[in-house]
């Protein structure tokens, strides 16, 4: 027998409760549809009960949370079909009222969780986007239902607090949504229903409002995006894979500001501009001081988006510069930046009249070590003799005081080159012969010590301190060999 699939059960409520909803949709107005609308509303909120506790994700807080949101919500329709066909009476303020808030605050806290439990609380530019689209749809909310609302509800306080409470509540989810939606964490299934979940109810409570407030006839088409707004959160609970949706993963989600994530605050930006336009365009009552608040906030928003992002950027610079400059591996300056500093040094020495050293350092039978040890072996043997050296550099530079300088950097594979400006010979020798007792691991190494004449070129002054070490090499290993004096320079004597 082949098994069943293991979304089976997943998919078999997303058909059933799909078509239960869009049938909810086309009965008439009556209490068949309230108590098919009623099924429906409390089997997803069961749906999701079971799914929180069959998969017993990570982040169970914040899905218990939204759960109890959504039954809450349940619960108010409940509670309005009951006033409506039992008590015939439409009370309002009444406690569904009471019930609906209470529902927003309990699935924003579920989301605050969520966000929490995917990196997002210590994210900053993910915030300030989060704010940039919260403050644009703060204006649309305030111009097409707050202002109305309270206007309609004028003599009442109780019902000017609700006609803000609405809007405000839908001005949390939203806030919320976006911050989710701006975290790094993975993309599953269970996530995409859960942001399609807030972003159904969202629609389907503004809409409502909007109907509400201006008499509009929705023919029952209004309820379909609440049913499949509860259909969408039980889908989300459902689905095996809401045990991830706290997995952060590099990459997803994260703050990078791409093309996407630019046009979409750019949309949120010209939110207030585009509302004075369209006022001015349909001759409606102009909302002066709310478009001009907005825009403020907008402004510095953006601002503090742009200086973050600059920030972020003298970061990456700064990271990608010290990069060029250093070995990956060991830290120490690199073969790049060791030329350029032989060249700084050279002009120093002729300049103050001091001595210049150049020493490569070249580690014995590494290739038996790898070969005997492995390559990770071999590296940590590398950075802990850099380590090793420089640390005795140091201590024999604050010795003797200043007036001299000493480089130490990775010349490539297991070469280092040690760059000694102000030490006569004998200095020059003795200290890189004590840097032998510091090689870790029982190993030594072998080095090649030129002078500068001041005037051979850098090439020519590496190639006498090569020669130096392979005649280390040549001589036993485990020793320092100082370079002979450059060849004088034969000058042609012309005869007459």
């Amino acid at each position: 027998m082949t098994p069943r699939r293991p979304d089976t059960l997943f998919r078999v409520h997303l058909i059933v409760a799909t078509l239960l909803s869009v049938l909810c949709v086309l009965l008439p107005a009556g209490i068949g549809h309230d108590a098919l609308y009623t099924v429906v509303s409390f089997g997803c909120v069961a749906v999701m009960a079971a799914g929180v506790r069959r998969h017993a994700p990570r982040a169970a807080g914040g899905w218990w949370l939204v759960t109890a949101g959504i039954g809450v919500w349940a619960c108010a329709d409940l509670l309005w079909a009951a006033y409506t066909w039992v008590l015939h009476v439409s009370p309002f303020p009444s406690p569904a009222d009471v019930l609906y808030l209470t529902s927003y605050v309990l699935i924003a806290a579920g989301f605050w969780r969520f966000v929490r439990a995917r990196g997002g609380g210590r994210d900053r530019e993910g915030l300030i986007d989060s704010a940039i689209f919260t403050v644009g749809f703060v204006l649309v909310s305030w111009v097409l239902l707050m202002r109305p609302g309270l206007a309609a509800a004028e003599g009442s306080r109780v019902a000017q607090v609700l006609a803000a409470a609405y809007p405000l509540g839908d001005v949390l989810l939203l806030a919320l949504l976006v911050r989710l939606l701006t975290t790094g964490g993975a993309r599953t299934v269970a996530f995409r229903w859960l942001v399609g979940a807030n972003a159904l109810l969202l629609v389907a409570d503004c809409a409502y409002q909007y109907t509400t407030m201006t008499g509009a006839d929705a023919h029952g088409l209004i309820t379909l995006p609440w049913l499949l707004g509860y259909v969408a959160f039980s889908a989300a609970a459902l689905h095996p894979s809401m045990r991830r949706l706290t997995d952060v993963v590099d990459g997803e989600g994260d703050t990078r500001f791409t093309r996407g994530r630019l046009t979409a605050l750019t949309l949120a930006s010209l939110v207030s501009p585009g509302m004075l336009m369209l006022q001015l365009a349909l001759g409606l009552e102009l909302e002066a001081w709310a478009v001009a608040l907005s825009s403020v906030v907008l402004f510095l928003l953006v601002v503090l988006r742009m200086s973050g992002l600059l920030r972020h950027l003298e970061g990456q610079t700064a990271r990608l510069a010290a990069l060029a400059r250093t070995d990956a591996l060991t830290g120490l300056p690199n073969r790049r930046t060791s030329d350029a500093e032989l060249e700084r040094l050279q002009t120093r020495a002729r300049g103050e009249g001091s001595t210049l050293h150049v020493a490569i350092l070249d580690l014995d039978r590494f290739k038996s070590f790898n070969d005997t040890f492995g390559h990770q072996a071999g590296d940590s043997l590398l950075v802990a003799a850099a380590a090793g050296w420089r640390t005795g550099l140091e201590t024999a530079h604050a010795a003797v005081g200043p007036g001299r300088a000493a480089m130490l950097g990775r010349w490539g594979g297991e070469e280092f080159v040690l760059l000694l400006l102000g030490h006569d010979p004998d200095a020059a020798l003795a200290l890189v012969d004590g840097l032998r007792g510091l090689t870790p691991a029982g190993q030594t190494f072998s080095a090649g010590v030129a002078r500068w004449d001041g005037l051979e070129s850098p090439a020519e002054l590496f190639a006498r301190a090569d020669t130096a070490l392979y005649a280390a090499k040549e001589g036993g290993r485990d020793r320092v060999v100082a370079a002979a004096p450059p060849s004088p320079v034969e000058v042609p004597v012309s005869r007459g």
